[in-house]
């Protein structure tokens, strides 16, 4: 149930040479959590088409690195930007940081992956939910103490029940329904600060 409407942020995101509009969640997200830094070594799980590797690519800067992954293929148009690698690869199959050619955890995971919709509700709730929890599964592997998080989230009973377990895990846990969000839009955004785990 793909649809694109061409409404102010598409338009602005299109003049401004991003790859999707929801690079302005991202941006408003960033703003009033600071959740990038300068230098930071950010993971941008289901990246594709890339417009939150941009952003990231921005704000971490030449002496950053930013490591995009996902299953639909490298996107050609983030050749570009230096400071930014992207993988073809399923998060599953990462073993360790070395399958990244790098030695340390990541500063900050973010992710604006979400399922192929159906349009039935509870359907695509439960597929959101599904890749909120792999993602957060991941978190002790490649995310740094006191790292930050965001991913994005179908609402729905079952997600409030899982992100309440998950709250524990980080000093400060926030959600956000950015203004860039269609009104008719489910979702929102967790985000974790100070991974304490």
């Amino acid at each position: 149930m793909g649809f694109k409407v061409k409404d102010h942020y598409y338009k602005k995101a299109k003049s401004e040479n991003y790859l999707a509009r929801s690079i302005y969640k991202l941006e408003e997200i960033d703003s009033k959590y600071k959740i990038i830094t300068e230098g930071d070594l950010v993971l941008d799980l289901g990246y594709y088409p890339g417009s939150w590797t941009q952003y990231a690519s921005k704000a971490v800067g030449e002496n950053g690195l930013v490591i995009g992954i996902d299953i639909q293929g490298v996107n050609r148009k983030l050749a570009h930007l230096k400071n930014v690698r992207v993988y073809d690869k399923d998060i599953n199959d990462v073993k360790s940081l070395a399958d990244f050619e790098i030695e340390k955890q990541f500063d900050c995971v973010i992710s604006d992956m979400a399922p192929k919709t159906t349009g039935i509700k509870s359907v695509d709730q439960a597929r959101s939910l599904d890749l909120v929890e792999m993602a957060m599964g991941h978190l002790e592997q490649f995310l740094k103490p006191n790292g930050n998080f965001v991913i994005k989230v179908f609402d729905g009973n079952d997600a409030q029940v899982f992100l309440k377990t998950q709250k524990k895990r980080f000093k400060d846990f926030q959600y956000l329904k950015p203004k860039s969000t269609r009104s008719v839009s489910k979702e929102f955004f967790a985000i974790g600060k100070g991974f304490l785990e």
